[in-house]
Formats: C-alpha cells, sequence, structure tokens
C-alpha cells in the first residue's frame, strides 16, 4: 500500500491503542494526534484496496446474455475515499494511485473520458512528482487510451512508449505486453501492418514468457482484428 512502508497496520493500530491509554490513565494526549493520522493511512490503505477488489470482480465478470457487468457503486465510494484521506495525510503517492484508479473507473468502467481525463492528468503529475513509476506508467497508459480514441494518434504513441519505458525499468514485463497491443492498434491505424505485427510477436513473446494469459488472448484478438 502508498503508506505501508514506514509503518504496517498493525503497527498503526497499536500505536493508538499505547496512545490511548496514555491518555486515559496517564493524561498524556500529546500522542493522540499522531495515532489518528496513522488509522488514517491505515483507513485510506484499506478503501483502495477495498477499491480494487470491486474493480478486478468488475473486469473478471462474464457478460451475461450479452450485457456488460453491472458497476458496484462502492468501488468509487471506496477510490474516492482513499483519495480524500492520502490528500489529507499529505501522501503525495498514495493521492497519486487514488486519483489514478478513479479516472481508470470513469474511462473502463463508464466509458467517460472527458470526467476521467483530469484524474489521469493529476496521477501523472503525482505520481512523477513521487518517483512512484508503477502508477506513474499507468497514468500514461490510461492517457494514450484517450488520445487514442480521440484519434491524436502520435500522442498515443508517444504515451504509450513512455509508459512502456517506465514498466521496462520496474520490471513490469507483462505491463509491457499490455501496451505493445495498443500500440499495435496504433500502427495499424498509421498503415503500418508489418510494424503491428511484428510488436504483437514481441507482445506474444513476452507475455508466454511470464504466464501472462490474460495478455495472450489480447494479443491474439488484436492479430484477428488487423
Amino acid at each position: 500500500m502508498p503508506t505501508g512502508a514506514a509503518m504496517s497496520t498493525d503497527e498503526r493500530i497499536e500505536r493508538a491503542r499505547v496512545a490511548y491509554a496514555r491518555a486515559v490513565y496517564g493524561g498524556d494526549t500529546s500522542a493522540l494526534g499522531d495515532a489518528e493520522k496513522g488509522l488514517a493511512a491505515v483507513e485510506a490503505d484499506a478503501a483502495l484496496a477495498r477499491g480494487l477488489l470491486l474493480h478486478a470482480r468488475f473486469q473478471s465478470a462474464p457478460a451475461d446474455a450479452g450485457s456488460p457487468p453491472v458497476e458496484d457503486p462502492e468501488e468509487l465510494a471506496s477510490f474516492e475515499r482513499a483519495f480524500e484521506l492520502y490528500q489529507a495525510l499529505g501522501d503525495t503517492r498514495g493521492e497519486a494511485e487514488a486519483s489514478f484508479w478513479i479516472g481508470c473507473l470513469h474511462q473502463f468502467i463508464r466509458r467517460d473520458d472527458e470526467t476521467a481525463l483530469p484524474y489521469l492528468e493529476r496521477s501523472r503529475r503525482l505520481a512523477a512528482q513521487a518517483g512512484d513509476k508503477p502508477t506513474w506508467s499507468e497514468a500514461l497508459r490510461h492517457l494514450g487510451i484517450a488520445a487514442h480514441a480521440a484519434g491524436r494518434l502520435d500522442e498515443a504513441r508517444e504515451r504509450l512508449e513512455e509508459s512502456s519505458r517506465l514498466r521496462r525499468e520496474v520490471g513490469a514485463l507483462p505491463g509491457v505486453a499490455s501496451n505493445m497491443v495498443g500500440l499495435a492498434y496504433i500502427a495499424a491505424a498509421q498503415d503500418r501492418r508489418a510494424d503491428a505485427f511484428a510488436t504483437l510477436d514481441e507482445a506474444l513473446a513476452i507475455a508466454r514468457a511470464h504466464d501472462a494469459h490474460a495478455i495472450v488472448r489480447h494479443i491474439e484478438q488484436a492479430r484477428a482484428r488487423i
């Protein structure tokens, strides 16, 4: 979780218990503020994780008789709560991640790029500021998806290539393969079909090497459509 590196959840809860005891039995309330901030960080991490699970359920749900899966309203509420808490705590890394997921929900689930873009741009900026390459790369990927949908192919290609560079730096190679599917579609739209198929060949090799079965399916779909 974004705020979990310095202190674990159990440690934060224990610190709150100790602060309580000091205040009630010793009259020392000096630790209450820090303990409350620690619990706010725990709540933020839990809210973000809860939203991720709900997003995974949506993404993994099979279509019912041709109808798309139904959004769980708790997903957006969870991400927004995490965003509010991270922002109040001054946790730039956490705020960047929560902002990304709010934007992703609007883009991926609600198909609303207009609402998604400010959140994705904010995520990109904050993640770059915090040096959070995984979130930075995710924001760039989805900004690239939005640019592609709007027909800005050069911008889309630039965003996805930058996302891939960051993913390679952190060793997220299945993510690189996923980006390459998008780059193949862009190449095809630019009448670079040979580049598109070469990109898919490379993506397939990466995906198979890392047992990224879902990405292999996306690659096969892209090959059939291009």
